[in-house]
């Protein structure tokens, strides 16, 4: 991203010309231009040169070509001889008062510039359009409605989404032609218009169907969005579905042999997930999601996919981890804040991979399940799963041990089959769901999931419905999510889960209200102030509910079992947590703790013998992590 908005610098020079009034209405405004193109050029890698009215031409002479720097020895003129051409296309300018159809219907666009430099990013100031070799529009933007409004921009505020959309517009049309194989670069592409997508969201944020979809999601999930945070992260998170569902299913798509061309319109078919096809629907449906005017952004989404480079794309993809390496940049690009709003943290697979082992031998050597987690009677439950690294390091190491006692084809479909039923998994945020049904069928391609099959990866509260008498509320018209609660209300009611694992978020999000979730915590409370003396206390953090629902479910459900979690460590020696830790103890006959330190506040990120002591969360894409101690404890409950 350059130092200075492009919005800005092309705005305050449009600004100063216009307050002038002698300006004329087209060449005036060509340096501002220039200076635009040229602060998101120097952006990026080629660096690109916009050049104002370069010789050579063989089919007219454009206001500007846009140069890779490569292509020039340092004092070279750039010009369009001896094969050399403006890698990045041509500039069209025209006046405020010209009309955008006029322009782009023009000979000068489609007999000249098009058939010659195959693309064309013509502008009236207010309004951009990138334009192929085919005619069609591959990128558009409008700064401003009308000339008034642009003039009011001009020369005052500027909205800072508008200012992230402009650029990120910029940089998309400058990259239009530049190789596309870095898991990275496809994340900008896609946040990019899903921060288009979420801009109209927020401009028709009062049309009665996205308001419908909210209620439903509102009822399916025991919450309410709340405020302008809840109002946010609800839009937020829908358009996070709809891009990395997208996504997700041009992966799954492109992998199989002898595929069609990808269209969005079926990427719900290729994801298993009903309420993802339900989402889909809803946004080509004209009585629904369709006046939202999403469906130009997704086909443009779907056609950056297909510039990708697949062979290089998935080798780099392959390679990394997918989740760290695209969702955690996709998120940064889209919406940043509201990515450390809801601490989207990559738990390293060191420490997924520990916690499953332990999880697999503690059931052997203490609860006698001489498979581990391969005995088909142990269901395992991760309440919180995010994008998915739990259940799929449970599957993997299953299949570690299908393989070793000599299975051979027979292991694909015992994976599978424990994908679909025992190995169960929670999620409240509908874009990780996606990505964890994702990397599941990633994992299943061996015994590919058939049409009426998906991973038991439900979306719900994890912390409401788990009694028999809590009443439902209708959720009509919206089928999907009425399956999607009841499928997860059998798993809280009715299976015999054995095991709990997983990363429970430290902090309530922001902008939900949850319904009442029956006093969870009010046992942790009991005998605070008369028996230990403690008179403040604070069991807020969302982390002391989901130990309080492990607890529940194995010591006075299923009666027997294992927790391990990895959480924040204030609850091994705060005042708050006496109750809990007690309570722990009569509950559970083995308790194993590793604590990971590095808290800032308590250590000041240095180790007992002054070493520094970076979070255990830290990863080449995020190095500070998160900023409070961690650990991890595993407990054990034999039957009686």
């Amino acid at each position: 991203m350059p130092k200075q908005d492009p919005l800005d610098v092309f705005l305050d020079s449009a600004g100063l010309i216009l307050a002038t009034k002698a300006g004329t209405k087209e060449t005036s405004f060509y340096p501002a231009i220039a200076n635009t193109l040229d602060a998101v050029g120097k952006s990026l890698s080629p660096k690109i040169l916009c050049l104002h009215h370069p010789g050579g031409g063989k089919a007219g002479i454009p206001d500007f070509g846009l140069f890779e720097r490569t292509t020039f020895r340092k004092g070279e003129a750039p010009a369009w001889r001896g094969g050399v051409s403006p890698e990045r296309g041509v500039v069209e300018v025209k006046g405020l008062g010209q009309d955008m159809e006029e322009l782009l219907a023009s000979d000068q666009i489609r007999q000249q510039y098009l058939p010659a430099y195959g693309l064309v990013l013509a502008t009236n100031l207010r309004q951009w359009r990138l334009v192929e070799a085919s005619g069609a529009i591959r990128e558009r933007f409008d700064i401003a409605p009308d000339e008034a409004a642009f003039r009011v921009l001009a020369h005052g505020a500027r909205p800072a989404p508008l200012r992230a959309r402009f650029a990120d517009f910029l940089q998309r049309c400058l990259l239009a032609r530049a190789p596309l194989a870095r898991p990275k670069d496809v994340a900008f592409f896609l946040a990019s218009y899903a921060r288009d997508a979420l801009a109209l969201l927020t401009e028709r944020a009062s049309l009665p169907a996205l308001g419908m979809l909210k209620g439903a999601m509102e009822k399916s999930l025991g919450i309410a969005f709340t405020g302008r945070d809840g109002e946010h992260l609800f839009r937020s998170t829908l358009v996070q579905t709809l891009f990395y569902g997208l996504f997700s299913a041009w992966v799954v798509h492109v992998r199989n042999p002898g595929a069609t061309p990808f269209d969005w319109r079926a990427a719900d078919y290729d994801l298993h997930l009903p309420v993802v096809r339900m989402l889909y629907g809803q946004v080509r449906a004209p009585e629904a999601l369709g006046p939202l005017g999403l469906v130009p952004l997704l086909d443009a989404a779907t056609a950056t996919l297909a510039r990708i480079d697949r062979m290089a794309f998935f080798t780099a993809f392959d390679e990394a981890q997918a989740v760290q390496y695209f969702y955690e940049p996709f998120l940064e690009f889209f919406d940043p804040a509201l990515r450390k709003l809801l601490g989207v943290w990559y738990t390293p697979p060191e420490i997924v991979d520990y916690m499953v082992e332990r999880v697999d031998r503690v059931l052997r050597e203490e609860l006698g399940r001489a498979e581990g987690l391969a005995d088909e009677n142990v269901w395992v439950l991760d309440p919180c799963c995010g994008t998915g690294s739990y259940p799929v390091a449970v599957l993997r190491r299953i299949r570690k041990t299908l393989e070793a006692q000599g299975l051979g084809d027979l292991v694909g479909q015992r994976l599978k089959q424990a994908a679909c039923t025992r190995i169960v998994g929670f999620e409240i945020m509908t874009a990780p769901l996606i990505i964890a049904h994702w990397q599941i069928g990633q994992l299943l391609r061996d015994a590919p999931l058939a049409e009426d099959e998906r991973a038991a990866i439900y979306l719900t509260n994890a912390l409401t419905g788990w009694s028999h008498n809590a009443p439902q509320p209708d959720i009509q018209g919206f089928d999907a999510l009425l399956r999607e609660r009841t499928a997860a209300d059998a798993v809280k009611r009715n299976r015999p889960i054995l095991v709990v694992i997983g990363n429970p978020p430290y902090n309530a999000y922001a902008g939900i209200s949850p319904e009442s979730e029956g006093g969870l915590v009010e046992p942790y409370k009991v005998g605070l102030q008369d028996v230990w003396g403690v008179r403040k206390f604070n069991l807020d953090d969302l982390f002391v509910r989901f130990f309080r629902i492990a607890e529940r479910r194995v010591a006075q459900g299923t009666g027997e079992g294992i927790i391990c979690y990895i959480s924040n460590f204030s609850w091994l020696n705060g005042a708050s947590f006496t109750v809990m830790r007690e309570r722990l103890l009569q509950e559970f006959d083995s308790i194993w703790i590793d604590n990971l330190n590095g808290d800032s506040r308590e250590t000041g990120k240095v180790t007992p013998d002054g070493q520094p002591d970076p979070s255990a969360f830290s990863t080449d894409f995020n190095r500070e992590g998160i900023r409070v101690g961690t650990a991890i404890v595993t407990m054990a409950r034999h039957a009686v």
